[in-house]
């Protein structure tokens, strides 16, 4: 089920998330290309296991991810969990 954009934009929007295009998507610091990989390959593990994939742009410094449902062609709740759970990954780190 689709969520509004007031709804994702009350979700994830302060936590650095921004809402354009059907989509959600944020930047992530490193300063290593090594912890760069080491965050993606956190991220493909959790994709893997919720079968929810996020588009993933690495650059030597950040990386960059969007989610949305291809399914429904939007964000959904599913696609909101993946963001705060990415967050917390990368809070770990």
């Amino acid at each position: 089920m689709l969520i509004s954009p007031d709804e994702i934009k009350k979700s994830v929007s302060k936590k650095g998330w921004e809402y354009s295009n059907k989509k959600i998507a944020k930047s992530f610091d490193f300063s290593s290309y090594n912890d760069n990989i080491k965050f993606v390959n956190n991220i493909a593990n959790l994709a893997e296991s919720l079968n929810h994939h996020p588009i993933i742009t690495i650059n030597p410094s950040n990386v960059k991810i969007e989610i949305y449902s291809i399914q429904f062609n939007g964000i959904t709740t599913k696609c909101i969990n993946l963001a705060m759970k990415i967050d917390a990954i990368y809070n770990t780190n």
